[in-house]
């Protein structure tokens, strides 16, 4: 019989059955798959942003920041626009120019891609530069004047979005394999299974199976380390979309509104952008579903060890009655 004033050890049986409730091995390794094939598909689109546009091939010619149409540079209200604009092509002048994280490609509208510039770290795209250095000796054209400016501080943005892209490619390619160690085989759910068995008889605690895991060693050396590395992976990955999402956008708009005595054309890459914020959305959500395994591992079963501990029973460090 139980000693005066002392609680009775309580009973966590599943409704169904007389059985201890546990984990089963195939929950545990669903949720790996899970946390595996998240930071997969995060990786593959954080690759093609990566690739895009280094050269011309099939979806990397498509995937690009940003698109600068000149064909028609000289406005067609122009007298002789149409000749001009052909005489700008003989000195040099591409019809389209199109920037990637590495490079910038150029072409002609009938032709497509004739050359993509060599690929090259920390890229910075500087049209005013690119133009000016492909045009015949003494050819010269004018360029918008605002858009000095802008150009000084897209060189810096470039090379912290070239920065953030690639960490976030890196990390979210490590997490893919240790991803997974951040599930317990025996997590603190499994205590209400494990302390199941207890029983009224007399007979005194049984351990029926896997004990749950060692909260201080788990959650200091597996489960925090992996939920800061998720951190800095989402972190790069949504801090490197977001600062390429602003910067062209206001590129494209300071080609279009800046010189209305030029007809320029710009638009945004809707594939690449497409590909940025997918990656992004995925490494975020496995940032969230890493953050709830962590805060699982450190308060998941704190009821059920508070309630066994009022009974001498220590679950901490050494699974002990």
């Amino acid at each position: 019989m139980d000693s005066p004033g002392r609680k009775k050890l309580p009973f966590f049986r599943n409704s169904r059955s007389d059985r201890a409730v546990t984990r089963r091995p195939a929950t545990v390794k669903s949720h790996r798959i899970l946390r595996s094939f998240l930071y997969l598909i995060a990786w593959i689109f954080c690759v093609l942003v990566v690739i895009g546009n280094v050269s011309n091939k099939p979806v990397l010619r498509n995937t690009y920041f940003l698109y600068l149409d000149l064909s028609n540079i000289i406005p067609l209200s122009i007298p002789n626009a149409v000749l001009i604009n052909s005489i700008a092509q003989s000195i040099g002048l591409h019809d389209f120019y199109q920037v990637g994280l590495w490079n910038f490609c150029e072409g002609y509208n009938g032709q497509g891609i004739t050359h993509c510039s060599k690929p090259k770290t920390l890229y910075a795209f500087n049209p005013v530069e690119i133009i000016v250095s492909e045009l015949l000796s003494g050819a010269s054209i004018a360029l918008p004047s605002d858009i000095t400016q802008p150009l000084n501080l897209a060189k810096l943005a470039s090379q912290w979005m070239f920065g953030l892209f690639i960490t976030g490619t890196v990390l979210n390619f490590i997490l893919i394999f240790i991803s997974p160690l951040a599930v317990s085989a025996r997590p603190p759910q499994s205590i209400k299974g494990w302390a199941a068995v207890s029983s009224s008889n007399g007979e005194g605690f049984k351990n029926p199976g896997q004990p749950p895991h060692r909260r201080r060693t788990f959650i200091p050396f597996r489960s925090i380390p992996m939920l800061l590395i998720s951190f800095f992976a989402a972190l790069t990955t949504i801090v490197a979309t977001v600062v390429a999402t602003v910067m062209f956008i206001i590129f494209a708009n300071v080609f279009v509104t800046a010189d209305p005595s030029l007809d320029i054309k710009a638009h945004i890459g809707k594939q690449m952008f497409v590909f940025m914020w997918i990656a992004s959305a995925f490494s975020l959500f496995a940032f969230i579903l890493q953050f709830c395994s962590c805060c699982a591992s450190c308060c998941g079963g704190h009821k059920a060890r508070k309630q066994l501990k009022s009974e001498g029973i220590n679950l901490y460090e050494k699974h002990s009655a």
